[in-house]
């Protein structure tokens, strides 16, 4: 069962983050980098690339989200090059029921929209908040 770690490896710092400007740019809304799932195998090759899978949360659509997301990073002349790397691997399994974002993000998030309405409902169902 794949790992997810909330504090990012201080050798995997430049590359995520690469990655989650890169894909809040994409997506058009910012995204939070709150866990990065299966670290310790993560290693740069001799080339400077970096596969990552990275659990990112943000407001999208209307809805606060979080998204496991896979990403091959380059480092090339003009700095790092990231490629999104589409999810088809059966044998990577699924992180979500750890995909909720860790208690001190959550804890906030209700505090907010609770200052902004009346009442909140939360909706648990397989992983997802």
């Amino acid at each position: 069962m794949p790992r997810v770690e909330e504090s990012i490896p201080s050798h995997l710092a430049s590359a995520s983050e690469a990655a989650r400007a890169w894909f809040s740019s994409a997506q058009g809304t910012d995204f939070k980098i709150t866990g990065i799932v299966d670290p310790d195998p993560v290693e740069q090759t001799e080339k400077g690339s970096t596969d990552l899978q990275l659990i990112l949360c943000g407001h999208q659509e209307g809805q606060d989200v979080c998204l496991r997301e896979r990403f091959h990073v380059v480092r090339g002349p003009e700095g790092l090059d990231v490629e999104h790397i589409a999810d088809t691997d059966p044998k990577l399994g699924s992180v979500a029921p750890k995909l909720d974002p860790p208690a001190g993000i959550r804890s906030g998030w209700l505090d907010q929209a609770m200052g902004k309405h009346a009442f909140v409902v939360l909706l648990f169902y397989r992983g997802f908040w």
